[in-house]
């Protein structure tokens, strides 16, 4: 393996962050002796002496299910290194053989494109989806499989060797050490790539059979124009899937269904346009929910902050949708939030009372708005609150907004929220 390999490999795994494996030696620190543990690895490495430490395993949530969670492999710092750097040696070469309707974790590749190929099919009249969601995928690939798959396609030993190691390693949990003899670690640089590896026997087998359908990782959807072809194309994609793949099927979450409730990489068909899905938009308001919640300690400096940076990112994926609308209710639902925080800074009502009649209520309507009864969050989407806390007011103090389907770049004004 050659430094300059190692080096890029550092770079990226930099790139992406991650927390400490279990030797608790973070990206910083590895970096801090960097020269020292690159030339070791790269002497390990060629001399065939490298061993990879067993993986941390840690329990994440499960994005939009409350109460459930997924395990998640943390490797060590110089493990990762190690995968990146074969990842980097080895994924030219399968890459070109994979299906052109495979766009996840690959060069070139993203949702979008996916998420277009999805929208087109729809469009052409194909507008019943066979949704396959693969139980655990990442738990049931088989090790020697996929060793005889890349060996296919790889002759260097010394890779494939390395292959196997790590996908041997181990996990290291709240139990003790537990022997890999299946599956592969979610959270690893190497992951991605041999999920490709394994489901492009699917996607040569959709292919075969003339389907149109798009996958991005383990997440398929095929396309066809009636439902009758597809409850026929579900059973016996599914029985290839069990019998010949060795996966299973989960048949609680996969579906035959129109293309508007199907959602795929957040999004949904309604009549070929795309829209971001309800549970995306749920998770959304959940998100600003959370990034803004009562009585907290945090500064709206730090609350502004925060959410610019979730919703910059979240914006600029979902901007496929066709219906700006969905930004606008986001949008709307922080201003609120917002607002009645602010309402909250007036200790007393006679003191809200005021700083609405100095900045133009009439004394009728400040008083009809601030000695009726109603809670803050009643009160936050009052006329008289809405005229002085305007839209205005809050992309003038830095809060960024999604207009016209395009990311606007406010000026960083200041972005502690006061009270002039």
């Amino acid at each position: 393996m050659h430094q300059q390999t190692l080096e890029r490999a550092f770079n990226e795994v930099k790139k992406n962050k991650g927390s400490p494996g279990i030797d608790k030696i973070s990206i910083k620190d590895f970096e801090q002796n960097k020269a020292q543990e690159l030339a070791q690895l790269r002497d390990e490495l060629n001399s065939w002496r490298y061993e990879p430490a067993p993986v941390r395993q840690v329990e994440i949530p499960k994005p939009g299910r409350p109460g459930e969670t997924r395990a998640l492999g943390i490797p060590c710092v110089r493990d990762r290194v190690v995968q990146a750097a074969i990842k980097m040696v080895i994924e030219p070469i399968p890459d070109p053989m994979f299906s052109d309707n495979s766009f996840g974790f690959r060069p070139n590749r993203n949702q979008h494109q996916a998420i277009e190929n999805a929208r087109q099919y729809v469009e052409s009249g194909k507008e019943f989806v066979v949704d396959i969601d693969l139980s655990k995928f990442f738990d049931r690939i088989n090790h020697d499989k996929i060793i005889a798959k890349l060996a296919k396609v790889i002759e260097d030993k010394r890779v494939l060797r390395l292959i196997g190691m790590t996908l041997r390693s181990g996990v290291m949990t709240k139990q003790g050490f537990e022997v890999t003899t299946v599956g592969s670690v979610q959270g690893s640089p190497l992951s991605p790539l041999l999920s490709n590896v394994i489901l492009d026997e699917l996607d040569k087998k959709l292919e075969q059979r003339g389907l149109s359908f798009v996958r991005f990782a383990d997440d398929c959807n095929i396309f066809v124009k009636s439902r009758k072809a597809a409850e026929r194309v579900f059973e016996n994609i599914s029985q290839f899937i069990e019998n010949k793949m060795k996966l299973v099927v989960n048949q609680d979450k996969s579906k035959v269904a129109k293309s508007s409730q199907v959602k795929f990489l957040g999004v949904t068909m309604v009549k070929a346009t795309v829209a971001i899905s309800k549970i995306a938009m749920r998770n959304a308001k959940s998100k600003i929910k959370e990034l803004t919640p009562r009585g907290t300690h945090l500064t709206l400096e730090d609350s502004l902050h925060a959410f610019n940076t979730w919703y910059r990112g979240w914006a600029n994926y979902f901007q496929v949708t066709a219906y700006p609308a969905q930004f606008k209710t986001l949008e709307a639902r922080i201003r609120r939030r917002l607002r009645a925080r602010l309402i909250s800074q007036f200790k007393r009502r006679k003191f809200l009372f005021r700083y609405l009649k100095k900045h133009g209520i009439l004394h009728k309507l400040a008083a009809k708005t601030v000695y009726s009864n109603k809670g803050r969050w009643a009160l936050s989407r009052s006329k008289a609150i809405e005229r002085v806390l305007s839209n205005e007011y809050f992309e003038k103090h830095g809060l960024w907004i999604h207009s016209n389907r395009r990311l606007r770049h406010w000026k960083h004004v200041n972005y502690w929220v006061h009270l002039p």
